[in-house]
């Protein structure tokens, strides 16, 4: 069994480091013969924001978010990653990368961590949901710097 990887999924927040997460994840395709890289970002449906509490049909707004995050992810994707290799899904996070990861025979997932501690960690994160369900490597890349507030 070989240790290279054929394809690196990068799942990103459209942070700003988002752009150090996607770095390290070009250097292991490098040194991987090339292994193709694919990006997403996972939208969290606004059905399960507002969970049916507005009685009004959200399509619109939901249409504008997925534009709007498909732009985002072309600026930071962009020249790294093929425009095909770019994804926008709707979901729950971790369960939109794992099932992407499988369906496109993704060796290693590559994500953002803030390193939380104590009780943050407790309550999860999307990066220990990925860890916990994947079905392959996982490299959780730091990100955020000491006494900076973020929105994991």
């Amino acid at each position: 069994m070989s240790n290279e990887y054929r394809h690196v999924l990068v799942a990103v927040d459209l942070t700003k480091d988002s752009h150090k997460v996607l770095e390290r994840a070009a250097q292991i395709a490098e040194r991987n013969n090339n292994a193709k890289v694919s990006i997403m970002h996972t939208l969290e449906p606004l059905g399960f924001a507002y969970g049916g509490d507005i009685p009004m049909d959200l399509t619109s707004i939901q249409d504008q978010l997925d534009e709007h995050a498909k732009q985002r992810l072309a600026e930071i994707a962009d020249p790294h990653v093929a425009k095909e290799n770019q994804h926008v899904l709707v979901g729950m996070p971790d369960t939109e990368i794992h099932r992407f990861a499988e369906e496109n025979d993704v060796d290693l997932i590559v994500v953002g961590s803030h390193g939380r501690h104590g009780f943050a960690l407790l309550l999860g994160s999307t990066s220990t949901g990925v860890l916990h369900g994947a079905q392959c490597d996982v490299l959780a890349v730091r990100v955020g710097s000491k006494g900076e507030k973020s929105a994991e």
